[in-house]
């Protein structure tokens, strides 16, 4: 049994640990609890945004997205855009973060520089990027035509699937420096002994980066997939300053359909049904792939 003394320290330790925590707890519920709580409560109306004045219409927000195509078809181009961006910044990210491992003389320069596409703000990026595209006066077809390779100049924003494979390349190159930084952190930390003893055994630049660097890798990448595959589901500013969801709708991604609805159509209560239906999707596909993830380090 426990002497009376050791059980007012307790709680005095007890008490001690919820006033330490209680401004995380509350913070936690004024950044995520209340805005996530608010946002359904949102979606059982039918609400006028200039306004919020509306009516309870409870799920029918819901039914109207699920029969109309609209969802499934943003869903789509919001796929689309997270797998083909996603997977080009880890190919790049890797690839670069393997160069900049090396003992290169320009190395310190090539690892400031490399980051440069992060930290740019994504206004001056599309900005420069829309000069470098223009059909009409852009450097990338002015050169393309001076060197004969092409007779016409390319409509790279303005037409599909230009406007897609466009937007991905740009997402891929802003993005990809954080890939980067992750890989080259966890290169350093791998052990010399591991590759001597590929090299001993006789394994070449190639398999021992298949034997031993991916396999090292494996836990900083599937964080990596984790987190840019959550950022590049919502993302938004980029895709709406190159393209607008243009050409008509074809790279209207879910959080600029979002967007339209609450600020175009006015329609907040459909827009934070759109919002919770895309939460939600990234949601299953979350759990999903840390339960692929968990059982594959089990086997």
């Amino acid at each position: 049994m426990s002497s009376p003394a050791l059980t007012v320290l307790e709680r005095r330790h007890a008490r001690l640990g919820l006033v330490l925590i209680a401004p995380t707890v509350l913070i936690f519920c004024a950044v995520i609890v209340y805005p996530l709580v608010s946002a359904i409560y949102l979606s059982l109306f039918k609400i006028f945004t200039p306004t919020l004045q509306g009516e309870w219409v409870g799920l029918e927000n819901y039914r109207a997205i699920l029969a109309s195509g609209g969802f499934w078809s943003s869903l789509g181009k919001t796929l689309i855009w997270t797998v083909g961006t996603l997977a080009l910044q880890i190919l790049f990210g890797i690839a670069m973060a393997l160069v900049l491992h090396q003992n290169i003389w320009f190395r310190s320069l090539a690892r400031s520089l490399i980051l440069f596409p992060y930290f740019i703000s994504t206004v001056v990026a599309v900005l420069v990027w829309k000069w470098v595209f223009n059909d009409l006066y852009g450097i990338l077809n002015h050169l393309l035509m001076a060197s004969g390779l092409r007779d016409m100049p390319v409509d790279y924003l303005g037409s599909m699937p230009n406007a897609m494979v466009t937007v991905i390349l740009i997402g891929a190159w802003k993005y990809f420096p954080f890939v980067v930084i992750a890989v080259l952190a966890r290169l350093q930390s791998i052990p010399d002994a591991l590759y001597e003893a590929a090299r001993i055994d006789g394994a070449r630049p190639v398999a021992r980066f298949f034997d031993v660097t991916l396999p090292q890798l494996r836990e900083v990448l599937v964080v990596i997939v984790m987190l840019r595959a959550i950022w590049d589901f919502k993302e938004f500013d980029l895709i709406w300053l190159l393209t607008g969801g243009g050409p008509v709708s074809s790279t209207e991604t879910l959080p600029i359909v979002v967007y339209r609805q609450a600020f175009a159509l006015n329609q907040m209560g459909m827009a934070a049904a759109w919002a919770v239906m895309m939460m939600a999707v990234l949601l299953v596909f979350m759990i999903v792939y840390i339960r692929q993830t968990r059982q594959k380090e089990a086997a």
